[in-house]
């Protein structure tokens, strides 16, 4: 019976410290999603789905990244780009109204979520200017 009570208690203890811990899994940080999501996001006017991931692909490989997967019914788009660390990016592409398309780009630095603007700016500087010149290759 002694034995019965020490093991009901270990349990107990072990099922408590468990439950206490103070882990968030869905920690949104300092920054709203609405915040993350505006900075992650650019909206261009094309109606041309394919063209953008396309887009997206030369880009990403321009900038040093191996592409994973590119998945044209999805609008997506994964890379890896190996420096000395490890950098991963997946960039959404879907249609915003009838006549524009929304990108997102979600990256990690190593395991830890890239939150900082500037990354996202320089990114979407390169992807319009790669939809520049695929919109004026025939002229």
């Amino acid at each position: 019976m002694k034995n019965l009570f020490i093991v009901i208690f270990l349990f107990t203890s072990f099922l408590t410290g468990c439950a206490t811990t103070n882990q968030r899994v869905l920690d949104s940080g300092n920054e709203t999603q609405l915040q993350k999501r505006s900075y992650q996001s650019r909206i261009f006017d094309t109606t041309d789905k394919e063209k953008v991931l396309r887009a997206t692909i030369s880009t990403l490989q321009d900038l040093g990244f191996v592409i994973d997967r590119a998945d044209l019914v999805l609008g997506s788009v994964s890379g890896t780009k190996l420096d000395g660390h490890q950098i991963k990016i997946t960039v959404s592409v879907r249609p915003k109204g009838s006549d524009r398309m929304l990108v997102r780009a979600n990256a990690q630095f190593n395991i830890t979520p890239i939150e900082d603007p500037k990354h996202y700016q320089d990114f979407f500087s390169s992807l319009e200017k790669s939809l520049f010149l695929v919109a004026h290759a025939g002229e």
